[in-house]
């Protein structure tokens, strides 16, 4: 697993910065994606992949302890769809 502060120190490394420079730069990022998230906006980084905000609809549900019928409220979700580039990347 990759951490926030792996890739801010990678970032750093890479342009020379500080470590704390590089995540307040990714911290940034991810902030930018969120504040579009909740807006109901698409993200798009081109090569990488696109940040879309999908609605789920309230559906019936069973619980499986006691075999109850419940109701799941309807909710959004953020789901991602990688670009061609990296999933070709990806299956090599």
């Amino acid at each position: 697993m990759t951490t926030t502060n792996e890739i801010a120190d990678k970032i750093a490394a890479a342009h020379g910065l500080t470590k704390v420079q590089g995540k307040a730069i990714v911290e940034a990022v991810i902030a930018s994606i969120a504040s579009a998230a909740v807006a109901g906006n698409e993200t798009s980084l081109p090569g990488f992949g696109k940040f879309k905000v999908k609605a789920t609809p309230e559906r019936e549900a069973r619980n499986p302890a006691t075999g109850a019928t419940i109701k799941v409220a309807a909710a959004k979700k953020l789901t991602f769809q990688p670009a061609k580039a990296l999933k070709d990347a990806l299956n090599k």
